[in-house]
């Protein structure tokens, strides 16, 4: 008898899995600038066949949640509060009810946090600090709070851009798939600085610099999800670089424009992604106002640029690809709105769906 019920509590178990896989909604989380009506961090859901979306809740006031990162088992948000003084903001969160709570609230390591990123373990904290030109590691307890910084590396030198590279801008940090690096993007000086990190003790040590065209400002990066290659998209010049990655090293291949051949129209670049299938790169170009689609050489991990999609709004600052691959949701910083973009998986050219998720100034897409 005992057996009997073992089985059939391992049945229900494995079945409720397996229907929260195949749940008919997406879950999202948004974080945002707050200079205009905006609360903090969103959460919303969107029904996957009809596209409606809804605003469950959202956080109680939170200056500037730019960036934020989400815990393996997504009870816990970590946000960066993108403002002078600089800090990280730990919430809890129950996806059943859309509760944010408080949990506390640490110094980031320097001013203007624009990006965070957990490690694999879940145990460390990263932040890139813009206008501080810095990077900082922190704990996170055992309770899901986040400790004070137990290491700030300051990044030093300038750009040929007086007006944006006058000093370090350190605008995206990103951990390796397998832990032991943490690649970070300096708008500042043209850098990628490769790191390698300790995560039993949670320091970093400096192992390798990549250069990139003067004045070219590096600002996101992405690693591809089965090849050996990583890319990063430039802000100023808006092109991506295209690199090989083997050993924890990076080597830069090539460098290819996120704009139509020949055109000279006033681009800053912004985010970057790769679909789930591995097959194509979009990037966001902002005041052009587009996402660019580029083919992946399945060999060579080169670029063949296929579209350029209107966003349907101003200035998309960040994007999002849902799990399955289906869509991709487009955060409209200056025009208030999330534009729905269904993808075509094997060509990856991307039609507007027409739905749009109204939220103030959106800066950051995760998926639930």
């Amino acid at each position: 008898m005992k057996k009997a019920l073992g089985i059939m509590t391992l049945t229900l178990l494995c079945l409720g899995q397996v229907q929260a896989q195949k749940s008919d909604t997406y879950k999202i989380l948004v974080g945002t600038y707050t200079q205009k009506t905006s609360e903090g961090v969103y959460y919303v859901t969107v029904d996957k066949n009809s596209l409606k979306s809804t605003i469950v809740s959202h956080s109680d006031k939170i200056d500037n949640p730019s960036f934020l990162d989400i815990s393996k088992d997504k009870k816990n948000i970590y946000t960066v509060c993108e403002t002078d003084g600089g800090s990280v903001q730990a919430l809890k969160f129950n996806q059943t009810t859309g509760e944010f709570r408080h949990s506390n609230i640490v110094n980031s390591g320097g001013a203007h946090p624009c990006h965070i990123a957990l490690d694999k373990t879940g145990e460390w904290i990263f932040t890139g600090n813009y206008t501080g030109g810095s990077l900082g590691v922190l704990p996170i307890k055992t309770n899901g709070t986040v400790g004070e910084p137990t290491q700030i590396i300051q990044h030093y030198g300038a750009g040929p851009n007086k007006d944006r590279q006058e000093k370090p801008h350190v605008h995206s940090v990103n951990i390796s798939p397998d832990n032991k690096n943490l690649f970070v993007a300096d708008l500042g000086i043209d850098e990628v600085v490769n790191y390698a990190f300790d995560v039993k003790i949670g320091k970093l040590k400096e192992v390798q610099r990549i250069k990139l065209s003067a004045g070219s400002g590096p600002r996101h990066f992405t690693f591809h999800p089965t090849l050996p290659y990583a890319y990063v998209i430039q802000e100023l010049t808006g092109k991506v670089t295209l690199f090989s990655y083997k050993n924890g090293l990076l080597k830069t291949l090539e460098e290819v424009s996120t704009l139509p051949e020949g055109s000279t129209v006033n681009n800053a670049c912004a985010d970057i992604h790769i679909s789930p299938d591995g097959k194509f790169l979009y990037g966001s170009n902002r005041f052009y106002d587009t996402i660019v689609t580029f083919s992946i050489n399945p060999k060579t991990g080169k670029l063949k640029q296929l579209s350029q999609t209107p966003v349907g709004g101003k200035v998309p600052r960040n994007f999002g690809i849902s799990p399955d691959g289906k869509y991709l949701f487009v955060a409209n910083q200056n025009t208030d709105n999330i534009v729905i973009f269904e993808r075509n998986a094997t060509t990856g050219i991307l039609k507007n769906t027409g739905k749009e998720i109204n939220i103030s100034m959106p800066v950051c897409i995760k998926f639930l």
